[in-house]
């Protein structure tokens, strides 16, 4: 066997810090030293990795951005006529106007749209408007938003203040020190907590900025406790939505959840692959960004929106979303039934197209990445994470949970025993930020 990608990781290691671009995308985050790494094809849920070797993807499918499947034929055709009409101008492309009306169709609280083309620096964006709309600084926060400035400096604070919020470890270095105090986290599910934040600025709050949901629903009056509030006090309040739009309905999902935000965020799977990301919003907050400067050539290409209509549409015509949720729930109930044949505890959290597992033993991670070394051999990208994407089928998944079955069944003598440890093992898998060697 082969071992391209592996050998290609570690050249990169050397040449680019970090070893790629994206923290979630690192083979230490899956499984160190054997995880193939690169593409060298893809369609569908399947990956051919540089050797040829083609596994089914039953993880994170690009990071949740391919909800359609990888490669989707009519996103890539719309794509294709762009290219061939020329991708960037002197002039506009009038595919943002169109992409502008049709947000605000499916999302009628909303009056004005901005794009950009990652999640991460959308958010940077909308925090900058609801900055300049308010003349004001600090923002409350939770969930993850990014690796931009604002957020990580909650860590100027305290080192761990984000560690409750997905990726623990992240360093604030290199932030001014100026930034201390400007971002101040609470927790999802605590309305408590929020209110003691309010109280405790009042009049220099910029704004809310959370997601609507991650790993759990809201409980009863959370989400409306929170809009209440902000509405009272005449401070906005910012849905980051760049992983759950798409997921539960056509829209964002705070359209299912009944509460409108002033300002919401998309990217990822807007473009099923291709880089566009939408900050929607109210006009009385929106045309804020005309005080400030936020531009960028980039902001203005053709792929983007042209990519993001064609998935709109596809998404709508064949209610993606209802079949993301029928995946999703078959996966989280296999799991369960698993955890029953096994006896083991496994917790399981996520909306359904978005769902997350894991392993509840002294070794847990241990167990979980010879789990994805077990599974790789049998085909599959796994991980602690399934993005359900529209080519996913019930055969796929049965095939999936039948292979995870029979892997259970070989480490459950040593899961029983406790001694998972003494199988023959490389490094275990990173589960947050580290620098890598």
């Amino acid at each position: 066997m082969t071992n391209s990608g592996i050998e290609l990781w570690e050249r990169a290691k050397k040449i680019i810090p970090g070893g790629n671009q994206l923290l979630s995308k690192r083979a230490e985050m899956f499984l160190p030293d054997k995880w193939p790494a690169y593409y060298s094809k893809v369609k569908g849920c399947d990956v051919w990795d540089l050797d040829g070797t083609k596994y089914v993807d039953m993880s994170i499918s690009g990071v949740g951005a391919c909800t359609l499947g990888h490669a989707d034929p009519d996103v890539d055709a719309a794509v294709i006529e762009a290219i061939k009409a020329g991708n960037m101008s002197t002039l506009n492309v009038p595919e943002e106007v169109e992409l502008a009306e049709l947000l605000c169709e499916i999302h009628p609280w909303a009056e004005m749209v901005r794009y950009a083309r990652t999640g991460g620096e959308a958010m940077a964006i909308a925090v900058r408007i609801i900055r300049a709309a308010t003349g004001n600084e600090k923002i409350l926060f939770c969930g993850y938003h990014g690796w931009h400035d604002w957020y990580l400096s909650a860590n100027l604070a305290e080192s761990t203040a984000l560690d409750g919020q997905l990726l623990p470890g992240l360093e604030p270095a290199g932030l001014p020190r100026g930034l201390r105090d400007t971002a101040i986290p609470f927790t999802y599910n605590n309305l408590n907590s929020f209110k003691s934040l309010i109280d405790k600025y009042d009049g220099q709050i910029a704004g809310v900025v959370m997601e609507p949901v991650r790993n759990y629903w809201p409980e009863r009056d959370f989400l409306g406790g929170i809009r209440k509030i902000t509405k009272e006090k005449g401070i906005p309040l910012v849905f980051d939505e760049v992983t759950s739009c798409l997921r539960m309905t056509h829209g964002g999902i705070h359209l299912k959840l009944g509460v409108e935000p002033d300002v919401a965020v998309f990217a990822k799977a807007l473009g099923n692959g291709y880089p566009i990301a939408a900050i929607i919003g109210k006009s009385d907050v929106m045309n804020a960004a005309q005080k400030t400067f936020i531009s960028s050539t980039y902001w203005t290409d053709k792929i983007g929106p042209v990519a993001a209509l064609a998935t709109l549409r596809k998404h709508k015509e064949d209610d993606v979303s209802s079949h993301l949720i029928d995946i999703g729930n078959s996966v989280q109930d296999g799991w369960k039934k698993l955890g029953k044949e096994h006896n083991l505890n496994i917790n399981i959290t996520g909306i359904p197209p978005l769902g997350h597992w894991q392993i509840d033993t002294k070794e847990s991670q241990l167990l979980h990445t010879i789990i994805v070394e077990k599974m790789l051999k049998k085909g599959y990208l796994t991980s602690k994470a399934f993005y359900a994407t529209f080519t996913h089928t019930k055969e796929i998944v049965d095939n999936y949970l039948d292979a995870l079955n029979d892997t259970l069944k070989e480490l459950n003598p040593y899961i029983e025993k406790g001694t998972i440890n003494n199988l023959p093992h490389g490094p275990v898998a990173h589960t947050g930020f580290k620098h890598l060697t």
